[in-house]
């Protein structure tokens, strides 16, 4: 469990903007469940931000990112406050993508969907940074909630989960229920030593 609490490459977790971004998100209380929670609403993300650039995959660089940066960065702040924290990535279909969404990505499929799993209460419970609030007003639809007890996905049905220690639940409580997971996978704490940034 201590290597979900490290900082590491990506997750980084002690850098200066990620200690001050979790520190002014995470509220005043000392419950560990609140202080996953609070952030949660800072860390929301609009899909038409996207860039190729590595260095958006540092939890430091991604206050103004999509899904994969978003969720490095709910699992920094929760490694910052002391719950262990890791990345998990979906394939979904997206129902309520917008012509354009579809031609950026060239399908429905957005392939490695990120979301965070925080240690809460002796179990992981997934939290997905959903889209912005301004942008689920936009499609008439109610944003996406944590609460830190149950999981904060964003599909109503699952077809098929591959995951290590932890799969996608048959039922949860959905958001707007337009995302179906098509795939699941977690990814280890640290890249294997083998893997080098390019």
């Amino acid at each position: 469990m201590q290597s979900y609490l490290q900082s590491g490459r990506f997750v980084d977790s002690d850098h200066p903007v990620v200690v001050e971004f979790a520190e002014k998100s995470r509220g005043n209380s000392a419950n560990p469940r609140d202080q996953a929670v609070a952030p949660y609403d800072a860390v929301r993300y609009d899909p038409y931000v996207f860039s190729r650039d590595p260095r958006t995959l540092v939890a430091s660089h991604a206050l103004q990112q999509g899904c994969v940066p978003k969720a490095i960065l709910l699992a920094a702040c929760a490694r910052h406050c002391r719950t262990p924290a890791r990345i998990g990535l979906a394939d979904v279909r997206n129902h309520l993508a917008t012509p354009r969404l579809l031609a950026l990505l060239c399908s429905d499929v957005f392939a490695m969907h990120a979301y965070a799993e925080l240690y809460l209460d002796g179990r992981w419970v997934k939290a997905t940074p959903a889209f912005s609030r301004a942008l689920c007003r936009a499609f008439d639809v109610a944003p996406l909630e944590f609460d830190g007890v149950a999981d904060s996905v964003s599909m109503r049905s699952i077809a098929r989960a591959k995951a290590t220690g932890s799969t996608w639940p048959t039922t949860c409580r959905p958001g707007p229920g337009k995302m179906k997971a098509i795939d699941s996978h977690h990814q280890p704490a640290r890249l294997p030593s083998s893997v080098h940034h390019r």
